[in-house]
């Protein structure tokens, strides 16, 4: 088979779409047949060997991807969930099912929590061998780009929004870098809890695009301040939430923004792990922060649910052939557009 895959960690240069030795099924699992895959920011850091990976040692050559889309074609002797020809997503969250953690229903906090594509092989390529319970069924109206492009943004949303910060109908919310994979779920999710949505991003453009799926408020950060934005529009008072996955560019920022009892709630760090913190305005204004990874099978469920009913769309930016790999990692990299941006393998096109 043909996949998208790099030799070592470096700049976009590494990538290559070639060819990869053909998947072997265990017992658990299923022979994907794959017709869509998605990008997330989380591909680039593992093509760059950052984050958890500075601590792990990759087997290499490594297939990225921790989003697809595609038909079973086989599946292994212990599995019942599906048959071939079954239409499925992948949902990239492992865990190991047995430490205290995952004994408790937190498989999000397991002590071997893994991702595919990020820890173990991933799943742009045109065929995948993936862990049964790491699939969903994909209703038959739905268009590949939409199924490969919905779990893991939609997923982490949800429990960042839902599970992690409760955030209630009334209250209000910041979802900064509101043009990207997460940030453009989160928007929509909150605007269906029945929040006061504040949306940043870098142009007006997105900001419409923010507009469109359900920002009330929208803010040019490369205009002006957001942390003085939302304290004019909110009278000082500030809001209820912040959604950030940005990290060390704008934590400050969003602890500034927050009301007395705030919430932030974080999934990434995409500008850096390492921020300054102002810890008097934590206990002074006694905030919560909250620390979110991915979602659990029902939150994967529940949220696919809505995305597969049309409550939720998951924007894409671009579809790309996968031997545009390279152009697809640069369209996240630099910040380009708005929504997800999705591959398909060339044997599909």
């Amino acid at each position: 088979m043909k996949a998208a895959q790099f030799a070592e960690h470096g700049r976009r240069d590494v990538l290559e779409y070639d060819e990869f030795e053909d998947p072997e099924i265990g017992r658990d699992e299923v022979l994907v047949d794959v017709k869509a895959g998605a990008l997330n920011h989380l591909d680039v850091f593992t093509r760059m060997g950052l984050g958890a990976l500075e601590r792990l040692d990759l087997e290499l050559p490594h297939i990225p991807g921790s989003d697809a889309a595609g038909v079973v074609e086989e599946v292994g002797e212990d599995v019942a969930r599906f048959e071939p020809g079954d239409r499925v997503a992948v949902a990239a969250g492992l865990a190991c099912g047995h430490c205290e953690f995952c004994r408790d229903g937190e498989p999000t906090m397991c002590t071997d929590y893994r991702i595919i594509g990020e820890h173990v092989r991933g799943v742009h390529s045109e065929q995948a061998a993936v862990p049964a319970d790491n699939l969903v069924p994909v209703p038959d109206h739905v268009d590949w780009e939409i199924a490969a492009a919905a779990p893991l943004v939609f997923q982490t949303a949800w429990r960042m929004l839902v599970t992690r910060a409760q955030l209630r109908p009334g209250e209000s919310i910041l979802v900064l870098g509101a043009s990207g994979g997460v940030g453009h779920a989160a928007v929509q999710i909150a605007d269906y809890l029945g929040a006061e949505v504040y949306a940043t991003a870098s142009t007006d453009e997105k900001l419409n695009y923010a507009a469109e799926v359900g920002a009330d408020h929208t803010i040019n950060y490369d205009e002006e301040d957001f942390a003085d934005a939302v304290a004019d529009a909110t009278d000082g008072r500030g809001v209820d939430v912040v959604v950030d996955h940005i990290g060390k560019a704008t934590w400050q920022d969003s602890l500034h923004s927050l009301a007395k009892g705030g919430r932030v709630v974080t999934c990434g760090a995409t500008t850096g792990r390492d921020p300054e913190t102002d810890i008097n305005s934590i206990f002074w204004n006694q905030l919560e922060i909250y620390g979110s990874t991915m979602g659990s099978p029902g939150e994967v469920d529940d949220v696919l649910e809505l995305v597969w009913e049309g409550a939720f769309e998951p924007r894409i930016r671009e579809t790309l052939p996968m031997s545009d790999i390279e152009r697809a990692h640069e369209i996240i990299e630099e910040r380009e557009g708005f929504g997800k941006v999705v591959v398909v393998p060339d044997s599909e096109l």
